[in-house]
């Protein structure tokens, strides 16, 4: 047995210059237990094994890709009896949305040294924080694909951008970044897309099955578990009466775009009502367009005309936050 198991995806981005640390790190710790995979379509056979050693905790070193296929594989494999242990996410990869919501930042090495002292001081149960997934269903016979932040409309063309034409320039990750963000706000406020630009948004529909459904075309949807959303978008903690998912969808215009900044700077966003903005919380939601792009957690799924893709919220899972 080892008391941590440990995931890394070497061809992550951060880990090109990470993971001979990393692996200096485990040689000295052997009740490290270290499992290193070339692509995703591996991880499934790394949880089978990590599952043989009886982990108290699963530590992931990868972008939020890795997470996905990691998180997928750990609730829907059976590997660990339907009792798979905490999750923890090691900061990594060029996003790291759910490592930042877990209290992971900095150097990857001090939060894997973090779950080693938590592991050791017997109060691991103090800091594991249950959140809910994202099933996400493609309406074939495959699993639903888990995931906990899904960025869809205008917001994937853009993020798709980055990762196409702005990430190959070789620039720091928070430059591509500003960048991509600066010539997607500049395409929307003259009407323009494509070419060196972004592409214009299409039209999409968006339902949830209590609230009704709004369509047109959007400059931002975001669909996720996690407390922040996105640029320091925060979400309430609590669960509310229409289910665990937090969506947030931006009629395309410069207008609602600063009205909901407005309001996320104010902290009243989901508050009150603001014309083009949508705040709502959902157990089922369905997301239907013209080959409309959507990302979750770093894997891109497609939403087509009679073809929608579903989300529904999981039961709440175990995960290890590495703040104090």
């Amino acid at each position: 047995m080892a008391s941590v198991a440990l995931l890394s995806n070497p061809r992550s981005t951060g880990n090109r210059a990470l993971l001979p640390r990393v692996r200096e790190y485990c040689a000295a710790h052997p009740d490290i237990f270290h499992y290193e995979v070339e692509h995703v379509d591996q991880i499934g056979e790394a949880i089978r094994t990590i599952a043989m050693v009886s982990p108290r905790i699963v530590v992931i070193n990868g972008g939020d890709g890795t997470v996905q296929a990691a998180l997928t594989e750990l609730y829907s494999g059976g590997h660990f009896g339907g009792s798979p242990p905490p999750v923890a996410v090691l900061p990594n990869g060029k996003t790291n949305l759910i490592a930042l919501d877990l209290g992971a930042e900095g150097d990857p090495i001090k939060a894997l040294e973090r779950v080693i002292e938590l592991v050791a001081s017997g109060r691991l149960e103090d800091h594991v924080i249950r959140r809910q997934l994202i099933a996400l269903d493609r309406g074939d016979t495959g699993r639903p694909v888990l995931g906990m932040f899904l960025g869809g409309a205008y917001l994937a063309d853009v993020m798709l951008y980055c990762r196409n034409r702005i990430y190959p320039l070789g620039l720091p990750n928070g430059l591509s970044h500003f960048l991509a963000a600066i010539l997607g706000l500049f395409a929307m406020m003259f009407g323009l897309g494509g070419g060196r630009l972004p592409p214009a948004p299409s039209p999409m529909t968006v339902s949830l099955i209590r609230q009704g459904e709004f369509q047109g075309k959007f400059s931002l949807l975001i669909v996720t578990t996690l407390e922040k959303l996105l640029l320091s978008i925060r979400t309430n903690d609590g669960a509310g009466q229409s289910g665990q998912m937090k969506l947030l969808a931006v009629e395309r215009g410069i207008g609602a775009l600063f009205r909901m900044l407005g309001a996320t700077w104010r902290g009243t966003l989901g508050q009150h009502q603001l014309a083009g903005v949508h705040f709502q919380q959902g157990d089922e939601i369905r997301i239907e367009g013209e080959r409309s792009n959507v990302i979750l957690d770093g894997e891109i799924f497609q939403a087509n005309k009679g073809a929608p893709i579903i989300l529904t919220s999981t039961q709440p899972v175990p995960f290890l936050r590495l703040a104090a």
